[in-house]
């Protein structure tokens, strides 16, 4: 099987060629003595000796063709005509050359030619690649051993021919098993020569297969290892058996590039008629070397790992334990190897252990469930568990692993946390109430309001808003939100909201008001703060909100029966911004309409967008004001409603129901010239209206101040001059209007004896229940109420 074939024909195309290697066989096969035997039979010339030699020739076990030194087919035998198809006569007399086939004849003649001048006799299997050619014309491999025979009538060559198809068969199996082979399969003799070698071998090492036959084994071995390799080599050969693959050494390859990998190497002996023969089977193991060092890292780390990991089955047998886990439970490997996992957890966890074990079947991976475990000495530990399952190759769950983390420091520390979080969170909610104050309830004037402040992150903001009475049955509502979070916004708001207040009862117009919180909000100092504000002032009598929103939320109108709107209105800028001039806008609303102010917590919420959730709003009054609700009833219902999740959000939320007071029982006007002749005409309007509305206990106090109010206004101011008279069921109010833009003093001024003048205002804050001046786009109203 290993021996190399060159191609040639029948009785020896190598004849000529061969001369050495022919003469240096001294085996003689049973062919060859019989052929010499027959030589020596022939040279007696006897009958019986002839008849002998035909028998032999008969006897032999291969094709027997002699030929004369002509080539000329002289004897053959009975095993020539079945192995060729011929009849016998049908050969004799004929050149040998009909017996090989036509490709090799032109080279036949000169090699038969050559032998007959260099005779010698040429055993079976000489190397040679023969074939013959039977008379139906197929080839055949075969061998040949060819032998001179002197007679008297001269050279004879004797040619036993052997058909070798079944082994050729045999060996091309054996090629085709070999290059079938997964693994690189080099076959060297007894001296570490490469006899044969397979396609893999060529890919594995780079070498053509022509680069490696003929050559020694070594040339395949690192060169540090070489000067060791024979003499292994040479102990195997004497002491020869099957090495099978990965028996515990470390071999290695050499590449025809210079390039060293790792190899496993099976060794099998092969005995052959050519001796013996070593089959080596190379496999390379680099990638699983290299596996092999990687799972090597792996297993360092899980060792030095400071978390404690381990390993079980999906019935809870603990199978791996590192070093962090007898560090974190008290126990050592030995102690747990084997036990159920729920020796570390307290007898009231355990039920756990059995679901989160029935989660890892199912395949799913748990991470950061936190719980409590027990030490071997019985501590109780806080810890955090991450486990995923483990899986067979072909993807069933087979266990499971736990990477297991101390967090009791943690536990402890967020406790700590907790409780110092909620000490500052009382202090700043206590704060924010503080500056935000309590609006004081306004005869008439029914509200609803509901703070609610941030569940999660500081907990404090900056949202407020203010109810004033300015008087005259007027009254300011206010709502703002400082931008941003914290103690900062709510000191920021504190301060915004005292100015607003003092502002606001100064009497002065929205947008006047804003445009003074504007110039507040920038000495304040504080980069980057932004205010949104809304102030309306509304005028019972006369059915008036009159409105300044700076950047704020629009504000919804809600009637019964009519459902909810929103009130048009100019949005300005934002406090903050700075060169801004702040408009505002009046509107006559139904009596009985409730206003609804709001801040962004309660519709901008996460994941949500914030027009769709003020059409949740608006369509929510709209159903609760499809009557009328109670407005404390309804607060709540919208709250409910817009913010579901009540430890939820993360921003305070104001919401404030404003209900509009009810109009004035009587009201009537009538305008004046600044003339003297108006006071004595203004006393005379004022006491048929008051005889009219039977008003006459406090007539006497209403004429007095009116002429004092009306004389000032003559003095003073500009005319026309307006008288506006209203009462209520508990309230008289009189205002006298002017075309001035200056105000009287905040403090009445003292008169001396001797003047005439300075005691009106005096008279006015002595007498009148309330009393005050507000400016007005015309110039300014004075006013003064009386208790009825």
């Amino acid at each position: 099987m290993a021996r190399l074939i060159t191609s040639g024909g029948l009785l020896g195309a190598d004849m000529g060629n061969r001369t050495g290697s022919a003469a240096a066989s001294t085996a003689p096969t049973a062919c060859r003595e019989e052929h010499e035997c027959c030589a020596g039979t022939l040279e007696t010339g006897t009958g019986s000796a002839e008849e002998r030699f035909r028998g032999l020739l008969e006897a032999a076990p291969d094709a027997m063709v002699i030929v004369d030194d002509a080539g000329v087919i002289k004897l053959v035998n009975a095993q020539t005509e079945a192995l060729f198809g011929y009849r016998r006569e049908e050969l004799l007399g004929h050149p040998v050359e009909l017996l090989v086939p036509g490709r090799f004849r032109g080279h036949h003649t000169p090699h038969r030619d050559g032998y007959v001048a260099n005779r010698q006799v040429r055993p079976m299997g000489a190397g040679l690649e023969l074939h013959g050619l039977r008379k139906d014309g197929t080839e055949f491999p075969v061998e040949i051993s060819l032998s001179p025979l002197e007679t008297a009538d001269g050279l004879l060559v004797s040619a036993a021919v052997r058909d070798v198809s079944d082994r050729k068969a045999a060996e091309e199996r054996f090629r085709g098993l070999l290059e079938a082979a997964p693994d690189a399969m080099v076959i060297v003799d007894d001296a570490g020569v490469i006899k044969l070698v397979n396609a893999q071998t060529e890919a594995l090492f780079g070498y053509r297969r022509e680069e490696l036959l003929g050559h020694p084994v070594e040339l395949l071995v690192p060169g540090r290892f070489r000067g060791h390799h024979t003499p292994h080599r040479d102990g195997y050969v004497a002491n020869r058996q099957v090495r099978p693959m990965g028996a515990g050494l470390e071999l290695h390859g050499l590449r025809k590039d210079g390039t060293e990998f790792p190899v496993e190497i099976s060794l099998s002996p092969l005995e052959t008629a050519d001796g013996l023969l070593v089959s080596a089977a190379v496999r390379d193991v680099s990638d699983r070397k290299a596996a092999e060092e990687r799972i090597n890292e792996l297993a360092a780390l899980v060792e030095s790992s400071q978390d404690a990991i381990l390993a079980k089955t999906l019935d809870g047998r603990i199978t791996y334990w590192n070093v962090a886990a007898q560090r974190l439970y008290g126990y050592t490997r030995a102690e747990v190897m084997g036990r159920h996992v729920s020796v570390l957890a307290p007898p009231e966890h355990r039920d756990a252990i059995d679901a989160l074990l029935e989660r890892l079947r199912a395949g799913e991976r748990i991470e950061h469930f936190e719980t409590l475990r027990q030490t071997r000495s019985g501590g109780l530990l806080d810890v955090d568990i991450t486990l995923w399952p483990t899986r067979a190759p072909d993807g069933t769950v087979i266990g499971a692993c736990a990477i297991v983390r101390d967090i009791s420091d943690r536990k402890r520390a967020e406790a700590e946390l907790t409780v110092l979080y909620e000490q500052q969170r009382h202090i700043a909610l206590t704060l924010q109430r503080s500056l935000m104050g309590t609006p004081s309830a306004i005869p008439g004037l029914a509200t609803a309001s509901r703070y609610r402040p941030a569940t999660q992150g500081a907990g404090v903001g900056g949202d407020w808003f203010d109810l004033i009475p300015l008087g005259a049955g007027r009254v300011g509502v206010l709502i703002g939100d400082v931008m941003g979070r914290g103690l900062e916004a709510a000191a920021v708001m504190g301060q915004l909201r005292s100015a607003a207040h003092a502002l606001a009862k100064t009497g002065m117009q929205p947008r006047q008001l804003m445009q003074a919180l504007e110039v507040v909000v920038a000495d304040l100092d504080v980069p980057d703060q932004l205010v949104t504000c809304c102030y309306l002032v509304i005028a019972a009598d006369a059915g008036e909100v009159t409105v300044c929103s700076a950047g704020h939320l629009p504000t919804l109108i809600a009637l019964p029966g009519e459902g909810a709107r929103a009130l048009d209105t100019p949005v300005n800028a934002p406090l903050g911004v700075g060169d801004v001039l702040y408009e505002q806008s009046s509107a006559v609303i139904p009596l009985g309409a409730t206003l609804v102010l709001y801040t962004d917590g309660l519709i901008e919420t996460p994941g949500s967008d914030i027009e769709d959730q003020l059409a949740q709003l608006v369509a929510t009054l709209s159903d609760l004001f499809a009557t009328a609700p109670d407005l404390e009833a309804a607060a709540d219902h919208v709250l409910a409603t817009l913010l579901p999740d009540a430890e939820g959000h993360n921003d305070d939320v104001t919401l404030l129901l404003t209900q509009l007071p009810d109009g004035p029982l009587a009201a009537v006007s009538t305008d004046l010239p600044a003339v003297p002749d108006s006071v004595p005409e203004g006393r005379a309007f004022l006491s048929k209206v008051l005889t009219s509305w039977e008003c006459t206990t406090t007539a006497d106090d209403a004429r007095l101040l009116l002429s004092e109010i009306l004389t000032n206004a003559v003095q003073h101011a500009e005319g026309p001059l307006g008288l506006h008279v209203c009462r209520t069921a508990t309230e008289l109010t009189v205002e006298v209007s002017d075309h001035s833009p200056h105000l009287p003093q905040p403090q009445p001024r003292p008169a001396a004896e001797d003047e005439e003048s300075g005691r009106g205002l005096i008279l006015v804050r002595a007498l009148a229940d309330t009393w005050g001046v507000r400016p007005t786009d015309e110039g300014k109203t004075t006013w003064f109420t009386l208790v009825l």
